[in-house]
């Protein structure tokens, strides 16, 4: 009875110190996931324009501040690109992540970066003001990753 136990015993410790790696390879393989979510997010922006990407890639319940203000929600952001009413020409925004970091239940992830936006002022002058961003994803019901905060 004592070997079945010590055997038990040594199954279930081998068992539990194997786990620990799958986790670490399913965290980085998640950041890649992010990675590529933020350059399709980018490219969208870039193609299609801003507020499309943007709405596109909203969670229901997205964050943004946005002249110091909080706009709430996927709907109330809309509102906020349907009322715009002197959207600068040739608007462009383009960004990439220095960083990013996922929870080990992957569910929630942030990424930083710097940013460019650009646009073509009533003079005909180009525009370009340069920042940081810092975007908050989550993992939705479907799998796919969405932001709740920019």
């Amino acid at each position: 009875m004592k070997a079945k136990m010590r055997l038990l015993f040594l199954l279930a410790l081998l068992l539990f110190s194997c786990s620990a790696e799958p986790e670490k390879n399913s965290v980085e393989k998640w950041k890649q996931e992010i990675m590529e979510v933020e350059k399709a997010f980018a490219l969208m922006a870039d193609e299609e324009g801003i507020s499309r990407a943007f709405l596109s890639y909203a969670a229901e319940d997205a964050v943004l501040m946005r002249n110091n203000k909080l706009v709430i929600g996927k709907q109330n952001l809309s509102m906020l690109y349907e009322n715009q009413t002197s959207k600068p020409k040739d608007e462009k925004l383009s960004w990439m992540p220095d960083f990013v970091d996922v929870s080990a239940s992957g569910d929630m992830a942030y990424t930083y970066g710097q940013f460019t936006y650009s646009y073509t002022d009533s003079t005909g002058t180009t525009v370009e003001n340069n920042g940081v961003f810092h975007t908050v994803w989550k993992r939705q019901a479907d799998g796919s990753w969405r932001f709740v905060w920019d």
